[in-house]
This record gives C-alpha cells, sequence and structure tokens, in this order.
C-alpha cells in the first residue's frame, strides 16, 4: 500500500518534508522487504534522522543524524527506541525540549530522565490529538 495511504497520524500533522520522507521510505522499503511492520519501522528509522518528535508531530532537527541506538541499526528491528526523541541531542537541547512541552521537575533531571520524560509526554500529545 502507497506511504501516503499508510502515514501516521503524527507524520500527517508534521511538514510536507516530514510526510515525503516517511513516504518515499515506507514505499522503498515495500517494495524490498513487502508491506509490514518492518516497512513502518524502516520508515520511521529514516524520519529520525532528519527529524524529532515534538508533541503530537514531527520537526526538523537541527543536525541531521540518528536519535537513538535502534535508529543507527542499519536494518531497524523490533527493540526499545527513545519514541522519536533526539536521545543522542545534547542535555541543553532536551532541556528546552521539555521546558517547551512543559514539563515539571525537568532541571533535576539526568539526561536519560528528559529523555523518558519527553517521550511520555509526547505520547500524551499524540493521545490527546487522537480524541
Amino acid at each position: 500500500m502507497p506511504g501516503r495511504q499508510e502515514l501516521p497520524s503524527t507524520v500527517a500533522r508534521s511538514s510536507e518534508k516530514a510526510q515525503r520522507t516517511w513516504i518515499k521510505a515506507h514505499d522503498s522499503a515495500v517494495e524490498s522487504y513487502g508491506e509490514g511492520e518492518r516497512a513502518h519501522r524502516t520508515a520511521f528509522s529514516a524520519l529520525k534522522h532528519a527529524f524529532e518528535k515534538v508533541g503530537d508531530h514531527w520537526e526538523a532537527k537541527e543536525e541531521m543524524g540518528p536519535s537513538d541506538p535502534q535508529a543507527e541499526r542499519g536494518t531497524p528491528a523490533r527493540g526499545e527506541t527513545a519514541g522519536g526523541v533526539d536521545a543522542n541531542a545534547s542535555k541543553e537541547h532536551l532541556y528546552d525540549m521539555a521546558k517547551r512541552l512543559e514539563i515539571e521537575g525537568r532541571s533535576r533531571m539526568t539526561k536519560d530522565e528528559l529523555v523518558d520524560a519527553i517521550a511520555k509526554a509526547n505520547d500524551r500529545a499524540t493521545a490527546r490529538a487522537r480524541s
């Protein structure tokens, strides 16, 4: 199925460039692996190289590159990810993102705690956008 018809809601609420990135990677993966979960994982891995999840949508990152160890893999597999949070970003960037998302207690959090808190805030924002 063409990527435009498979577009996840968070990507649909994102820029045209984010949508094109996901669709192109998805459609290419479908040609290589067939339709299904692997094609979606591949598309999200490609998206995470240039975009990060902010609330209920994806925004361009300041610097391109994988967002977490799972996105660094050549062929994405099942496993733990940072949920679109750029876990490879600086603590300062993560703090600024937490501030933007109004996460309480952010000033006392470690980098890993910021990543987790941002991922949870993003999940809540996505759930609110769906309802």
